[in-house]
């Protein structure tokens, strides 16, 4: 696989809130700017943006347009690079339809979480996968207090949690992104 058969999907909604309700996330043009950045350094494929909030994606839209085409862009070269990537879509259905138009074939859907529960795939089984060739991955990773129930139908697994065996698993969006793309798709020791 070249990296570029990957893409993320950072989900607004369905995800849950922190009595469990089902809802949207407001849209963080910070998490979309580091997460897109984060794909582009990976050579990733992009960045998919889940929100069916249409003041959200009027919201997204604006903060595009200033960085890839208007005076963001010309400004800063690699942050345009890097959000040319970004792509709205209002459900992860979408996202999936998507690249598996531009991949001729449906990507394998990995969900991340931070619950630690029977049944997830590890990081080197996940990094694995991602490798063989023709395999196309997406890996979703969700806002506010994690994926609803019905975001993970639409996934064919979940990815183990970071662990760093401190027995404390609260980390930003971004951070944990970080973590996961690098252990699925960094360099490592003895890889050119």
């Amino acid at each position: 696989m070249t990296r570029a058969s990957a893409a993320l999907a950072l989900v607004h909604h369905p995800v849950l809130d922190r009595t469990g309700g089902v809802v949207a996330t407001a849209v963080t043009p910070l998490d979309v700017h580091d997460l897109a950045r984060l794909a582009a350094t990976y050579g990733l494929a992009g960045l998919y943006v889940v929100t069916p909030l249409r003041a959200q994606t009027e919201l997204l839209e604006r903060l595009l347009r200033h960085w890839v085409q208007g005076a963001g862009g010309r400004t800063n070269p690699w942050r345009r690079r890097a959000l040319e990537g970004v792509r709205l879509v209002s459900g992860l259905g979408e996202a999936v339809a998507d690249l598996a138009e531009r991949w001729g074939g449906r990507p394998w859907v990995l969900a991340t979480s931070a619950r630690r529960e029977g049944g997830r795939v590890g990081f080197a089984a996940a990094r694995q996968r991602l490798a063989e060739p023709g395999a196309g991955g997406l890996v979703v990773f969700g806002t506010g207090w994690g994926l609803a129930p019905e975001a993970y139908e639409a996934c064919d697994d979940v990815l183990e949690p970071v662990d760093a065996g401190t027995g404390y698993n609260h980390l930003s969006v971004r951070s944990a992104a970080s973590i996961v793309v690098d252990r699925l798709f960094g360099m490592r020791e003895g890889s050119t």
